[in-house]
């Protein structure tokens, strides 16, 4: 569990395939973050990466890694190459829920679609498919490549939903949502609580259709 509040950025250095000749094989990643580890960190810890939920296989000095499963790899963005990502070490009893509830498990891509300064701060604009935005509220909860955020405008429209987010100069600073631009694939999980109020309202409707 995590909390969508980025603790450090770093990067990407190696993509190696997992097996070769296998276009279904997933890969593992090499990631290298200074004074991110933490001095307890083993191999079976849980790190997000992007916003996805990845399992240390293997770590020495400022770097570790972990293998991306070729589902992971279809279902996310940005863990298939070289690059800056933001990290999260999962959650521990005790630590404070800054952001919200997060599971780690990205639910889907969508596509920035602006990203503008709007006086100190930057307006982020993403279209998301059908099936992601009738998770989008306003006010609610979203994950965005692992950072926590609050949607503040959701409009319907013919290819699905869009969705706008103010982020404050600090969030920019410390995460690499400073990187993002139009057409950038960006890593979704929705909001938990909103998946099961579906999925209970979902089961309430059909026992009462079911019913005599």
């Amino acid at each position: 569990m995590f909390t969508g509040i980025v603790t450090a950025a770093g990067r990407i250095t190696s993509v190696t395939p997992l097996a070769d000749a296998d276009r279904h094989a997933g890969v593992r990643l090499v990631v290298n973050a200074p004074g991110f580890l933490r001095e307890d960190t083993r191999v079976g810890d849980s790190i997000a990466i992007q916003g996805a939920c990845m399992t240390v296989v293997a770590y020495e000095g400022d770097e570790f890694h972990v293998d991306v499963s070729s589902e992971s790899l279809h279902r996310t963005a940005g863990l298939d190459k070289p690059g800056d990502v933001n990290l999260e070490h999962a959650m521990r009893l005790g630590d404070t829920l800054d952001g919200h509830m997060v599971s780690g498990h990205v639910d889907g891509t969508g596509v920035v679609v602006g990203f503008d300064p709007v006086g100190e701060s930057w307006r982020l604009r993403i279209q998301l498919p059908r099936d992601l935005g009738r998770y989008m509220a306003y006010k609610g909860s979203v994950t965005v490549n692992g950072v926590s955020l609050t949607v503040n405008a959701v409009v319907d429209n013919a290819t699905g939903t869009e969705i706008e987010i103010n982020l404050i100069p600090h969030t920019v600073a410390v995460t690499t949502l400073k990187y993002l631009s139009e057409g950038v694939r960006v890593n979704i999980e929705v909001d938990m609580l909103a998946r099961y109020c579906e999925r209970l309202l979902g089961a309430r409707a059909s026992d009462i259709t079911a019913s005599p």
